[in-house]
């Protein structure tokens, strides 16, 4: 079958397109709301430390519960976790809208206006810390397993295009009608995100009886990603790239202080990655599988890696939107191809535990490096970090050559 014919058979699956649509509705959602959070933040704090808090104020608890709702999601109703997980963000997304009211910060405060901040977003990452195993776990109840690599491939594609959208409508929006009418249309989109995955029948549980206890289980997961080298070097991969060589965090410094392009501008920058990721995903989607992975996931990583030094050197808005968009097509190969190992490598049974270790390692450390982004910021100075943070990410891709010998031989089966 061709690769076209392949991907129109998948999307016919009514419950998998109602999945991608839940996964496009809460993209969105998301990414507006960092968009209009990260822009108020700064222009109440003016540090960019306080912006590298925010990741930090979301990892905690998404990595402090991440392995037990790899757990939950291996034995209960995954549709039912999903969406309690999106009502709690909705709910967050309620206390966001009333701590960033003009009427709030002018009546009761700006410091208890930012404490606010940190505090719904340290309660929705318990939320996003079950949302992301147990969407993993799910998406091969709604597919066939021969199916895995092109549904992973087309689920990446539709987050892409969402980070797209959201972010450019999230800087119009907060520059034509404020935060509060935003943070009305981050809830409204979140809602229809709940409808869509409403329209997913309950499926049956993997595992019905658990005997084991819960910390022997959840050992079971480390321990089975740290026996699979080819899953482990993947993963470290991502991490240490991911952790040192973004800069998202800072881009409300780059855009109000360097570039001077405003919300508006800011935006933009956002969105530019996406939109490099996401051209790169759907040509990656039609084509066929890349036949040296491994290979390809080391060149990727340092070709990101190189952008964003040159991000940082950059003082022109239209190179820096060029070098953001090339680092999304060289980011979203590795995301693809870290994707596809993770669906292909991991037995059923513990899909929600492995990818919880994922979500804790890969997911988290978006959160963790900006607050690395932010504390080296503050160190070092804007420019200065984001450089470094990309000759970190060229390093660990030298050492991923000498030592991740597995990786390097895999190939798709």
């Amino acid at each position: 079958m061709s690769s076209l014919k392949e991907t129109y058979k998948i999307l016919s699956n009514k419950e998998y397109s109602f999945f991608l649509a839940t996964r496009m509705f809460l993209t969105i959602a998301l990414q507006i709301q960092s968009i209009i959070v990260g822009w108020q933040l700064y222009k109440l704090t003016k540090d960019p430390f306080s912006l590298g808090l925010i990741g930090l104020a979301e990892a905690i608890p998404a990595i402090s519960i991440a392995l037990y709702a790899g757990h939950i999601a291996d034995i209960s109703n995954k549709r039912n976790i999903l969406i309690n997980s999106l009502l709690c963000m909705v709910v967050c997304s309620i206390g966001l809208l009333v701590v960033t009211m003009d009427d709030f910060v002018i009546g009761v405060g700006s410091s208890y206006s930012i404490k606010g901040i940190y505090l719904f977003i340290f309660l929705s990452g318990f939320a996003r810390g079950f949302f992301s195993p147990t969407a993993f776990s799910f998406l091969f109840q709604l597919v066939k397993k021969e199916q895995l690599t092109k549904a992973s491939t087309l689920n990446s594609s539709v987050w892409q295009i969402a980070a797209i959208i959201g972010p450019a409508v999230g800087g119009i929006l907060f520059a034509m009608i404020g935060i509060t009418q935003t943070f009305f249309v981050v809830i409204g989109t979140s809602i229809i995100a709940m409808i869509m995955l409403s329209g997913i029948a309950p499926k049956p549980v993997i595992i019905p009886a658990v005997k084991e206890k819960i910390a022997d289980r959840l050992k079971e997961g480390l321990k089975y990603v740290y026996n699979n080298k080819v899953i482990f070097s993947a993963i470290s991969l991502d991490l240490f790239a991911v952790l040192f060589g973004g800069a998202v965090a800072l881009l409300p410094v780059f855009a109000d202080e360097i570039l001077r392009v405003g919300p508006e501008g800011l935006g933009m920058l956002r969105a530019a990655p996406s939109i490099g990721a996401s051209i790169t995903i759907i040509w990656l989607s039609v084509r066929k599988q890349i036949e040296k992975p491994g290979i390809m996931l080391l060149y990727c990583v340092a070709a990101f890696g190189l952008c964003m030094i040159g991000f940082a050197l950059s003082t022109s808005l239209y190179l820096s939107l060029l070098l953001l968009f090339l680092s999304g097509a060289f980011d979203s190969v590795s995301v693809v191809i870290r994707g596809n190992i993770l669906q292909l490598e991991t037995p059923d049974q513990m899909r929600g535990r492995v990818s919880a270790v994922n979500t804790m390692f890969i997911g988290s450390s978006n959160e963790i490096g900006a607050f690395e982004s932010g504390l080296a910021a503050r160190l070092l100075g804007t420019v200065t970090s984001v450089v470094f943070g990309g000759c970190m990410t060229l390093g660990i891709v030298g050492i991923a050559a000498l030592r991740a010998k597995q990786l390097l031989k895999f190939r798709y089966k």
